[in-house]
């Protein structure tokens, strides 16, 4: 039995949403790779006046800037993001790549990023954290954007996703205090 989601679920490719639709009864729209246009965003758009919209993309460099462009243009849909190293076969790394259990996760753990829900942390308060300039830095940065479902991020982007989810530096050092 398909799992059925009430959304836009938009992916780069044609391949997505054949895996996809094996397994999840939704609607589905492919941008056609990184050339996402005009005519996306203002179907995107569309939808999202309708309904919710979760942007769906590949865990890599172009997945990663499809997600940046349709999140500037379109504001108010979800991100869920699947894990890299569960999403790679045969060389290539992807959604479609990926396997169900995985999906579903990603997908019940969708963020909204709110650039209006302004957190306050800091540059600073991430290097006192360890999340930036140490040996260990990668490992806690990695550890955290799993655990409040991120997505992988550089300092500069996980800075900007906490505080758009207002996440607080008590709630971080709650859950980085366990990390070798």
């Amino acid at each position: 039995m398909k799992t059925k989601i009430n959304a836009l679920i938009v992916v780069e490719g044609k391949t997505d949403i054949d895996f996809l639709s094996s397994f999840i009864d939704a609607d589905f729209y492919s941008v056609n790779g990184s050339s996402v246009s005009k005519k996306d965003f203002d179907f995107i758009n569309n939808y999202l006046s309708r309904g919710k919209v979760i942007v769906l993309t590949d865990p890599d460099f172009p997945g990663i800037q499809i997600r940046n462009k349709i999140n500037l243009n379109c504001k108010g849909v979800l991100n869920s993001f699947v894990r890299k190293e569960v999403s790679i076969k045969h060389n290539k790394v992807g959604v479609a790549e990926s396997n169900k259990e995985e999906i579903l996760s990603a997908l019940k753990n969708s963020q909204k990023f709110d650039e209006l829900n302004k957190g306050n942390l800091t540059n600073y308060d991430l290097f006192e954290l360890g999340l930036n300039g140490n040996d260990d830095s990668f490992k806690k940065r990695k550890y955290l954007t799993e655990y409040f479902h991120l997505g992988f991020a550089n300092s500069k982007t996980l800075l900007k996703r906490l505080n758009m989810l207002n996440i607080s530096k008590e709630e971080i050092m709650e859950v980085i205090k366990n990390v070798k």
